[in-house]
């Protein structure tokens, strides 16, 4: 599984390939980068609407990997060596998202089952649930 990242490319719109992935995750996309087991300051969230060319060092266009078998950490190391964007993944937990900064070694796959509701919580349909 890979997206392709382009020079015209929207935050919203690679936030928006990545939940068709994986409805229990999504990625946030920051001013700057963050150290490894720190949360991003909300403060530098960038919003959906902001064209990535805005936002990165690196001006390449390209892929991504983003299979099931691949670890949030790496994900997220890809898009900033290959791309000078600074993204964390973040995974639903009842009705939060949370940064994945304990969990940055799990594959994405685990991430978006941990996500996913448990018997007796209310379902929420991936389109239903907050966009970013």
């Amino acid at each position: 599984m890979d997206i392709y990242i382009s020079e015209e490319a929207i935050v919203g719109d690679i936030q928006k390939r990545f939940r068709e992935f994986y409805p229990y995750l999504k990625l946030a996309f920051y001013r700057n980068p963050h150290q490894q087991g720190v949360c991003s300051p909300k403060e530098e969230l960038v919003p959906p609407e902001m064209p990535i060319d805005k936002i990165r060092m690196i001006h390449n266009s390209g892929w991504i990997n983003i299979s099931a078998c691949r670890m949030a950490a790496a994900v997220e190391h890809d898009f900033s060596r290959e791309f000078g964007l600074n993204v964390q993944v973040l995974h639903k937990s009842g009705g939060l998202w949370l940064e994945t900064t304990g969990t940055d070694s799990w594959t994405l796959e685990e991430l978006n089952i941990a996500g996913q509701p448990k018997k007796g919580q209310h379902f929420q349909m991936p389109d239903e649930m907050e966009d970013g």
